[in-house]
Formats: structure tokens, sequence, C-alpha cells
């Protein structure tokens, strides 16, 4: 990606009403209390960096990068704020805000993940196109686009326990939401490290696969016990049909299954004499 700055290269003084923010903005959260020190900076020492804006209008700029600056700076009562005019597309524009916030790391990993996400979608380019642009691996890229498969509960626990991308790929090892909530639960509660959650997330898996296996075990038992008693009464329905008044009855308790099965002799002793 070539970005063009415009020809003078100078730093200019632009009115904040004439910049309008960035429409893809990948940063969604604001620290207040990080915004007032960083408005204390500016107006004791003024805005070392200037920020990135590219012209949209005759009076109008927009903002590619800078936008806590640009907060802050309002905050602390500027009217004005140096600024270095780009000329570039809108999906450039996407890029650029995205690279400088990761190269100032300011994003959380959602954010940055996003962020790339909505690179590959407004720029419609593939991983790999996208990863060369961010100047990283597409395995990396990859990586970091699975974590936004967590939803968005999930996400704001891990950020406000300061979990980080690790810590957010092992959940994914747990297919069943209601139990990768519980273990995040564990997880933050028991202040693990990522060794510490992986670890963690292995014994609940093997748990849930030895309950699996257990439960299918006994639906085949529980298949063998209604082969054995369809057995006993299909036996019973031949035996009245054959003229023979059998009767079969069925109890259990916490320790097994009785069947109790009645053929009354006379009968037989009838139906032998006949024969």
């Amino acid at each position: 990606m070539i970005l063009s700055l415009r020809k003078d290269r100078r730093v200019i003084d632009i009115p904040i009403v004439q910049i309008r923010p960035c429409k893809t903005q990948t940063r969604k959260k604001y620290s207040h209390e990080q915004l007032m020190e960083l408005a204390w900076s500016i107006k004791n020492n003024g805005i070392i960096q200037p920020l990135t804006v590219r012209k949209v209008s005759s009076v109008e700029y927009e903002l590619v990068a800078g936008e806590r600056r640009l907060r802050a700076a309002a905050l602390c009562g500027k009217t004005r704020v140096p600024c270095i005019v780009i000329t570039c597309t809108d999906s450039q524009a996407v890029i650029y805000s995205l690279a400088e916030n990761l190269q100032r790391t300011e994003l959380n990993i959602f954010e940055e993940a996003q962020g790339i996400t909505d690179i590959i979608n407004s720029c419609n380019i593939s991983r790999q196109e996208a990863a060369r642009q961010l100047g990283k691996q597409q395995a990396v890229i990859d990586c970091k686009l699975r974590i936004l498969k967590l939803n968005n509960e999930e996400r704001e626990i891990i950020i406000k326990a300061h979990l980080n991308e690790k810590h957010a790929r092992a959940l994914l090892k747990i297919q069943d939401p209601v139990e990768r909530r519980f273990a995040l639960s564990e997880i933050v509660e028991k202040n693990m490290n990522v060794s510490q959650t992986e670890s963690y997330i292995n014994e609940c898996l093997c748990r849930t696969k030895q309950e699996k296996r257990r439960h299918q075990r006994r639906k085949a038992v529980i298949k063998d016990i209604r082969i054995f008693e369809n057995t006993i009464n299909n036996a019973v329905e031949t035996m009245n049909s054959s003229g023979i008044n059998a009767e079969a009855h069925k109890s259990e308790n916490e320790d097994y299954i009785e069947y109790v099965v009645r053929i009354p002799k006379s009968r037989l002793f009838n139906i032998n004499l006949t024969a």
C-alpha cells in the first residue's frame, strides 16, 4: 500500500470542527481516565505526533489515525490540531488506521481481530493479502481471526481479566458454550496463566470424553436390555397365541430388573394330552 502526502509535506493546523471521525475506526472503547491523562499531557506539552487526515471536501477532512489525540485535544480545550494530510482510497484508509493502531499497541485482541476482518471485507481482499499489507504471516492472521468465534460476554470477561490471545484460543477447544463459560469463570477466578489454562482445558476435554463414553456404554446396555425384554414379550405373545395363558410381570429397583413369567401347568397338561 502506497500513501502519498501533500506535495509540501508540511504539518498544518486544522480546526477540530473540520475533522470528522473515521467511518471504520477499529478501536471502539476509550478509557476516560487515560483520555484525561492524555489531555493533561497535551495541555502542557502540546501534540507531539500529528494526526493523519485525508481531505474529503473543500472544508472537511476525515480522520485516518489519531482519534485518541483528537478526543483528548478537545477535552483540554484545543480548537485546532496539527495534522498531516494524505491522499488515499477508502480501503487504504482502513488499512492505514489499523496498522497505526497496531504499531501503537492500543487495540485489545478482539478489536485487532475485528479490524483485520473489516479490512478483508471492506477491501474485498484475501487473508493472504491482508497479511501482506499488515506485514504479518497468514498463519498469524488466521489465529487472530479465530478468537472472534467467542461471544460478546466471553470477550468482555477476557478483556476485563486481562487475559491474552492464547487464553482465548485455548478456550475455543471447548465446543459447548455452557461448559466454555464455566471454564472461563474458573480460569479468571484462579488467575491461571496460559500454561495452566491449557492444562485445565485439556483436563476438561478428557473428562468430557470419558463422560461421553460412559453415556454411550449405558445406552448400549439399555439397548441390550430392551432386546431381552422384547424377546421375553414375544415369547409370551407366542404362547398366548398358541392357547397357553402365559403372563409376564416386570419389576425393578436400584440394583436389578426382574421378570417373572407364569405359565399355567393345567393348560400345558391339556395341550400335551390333546397332542
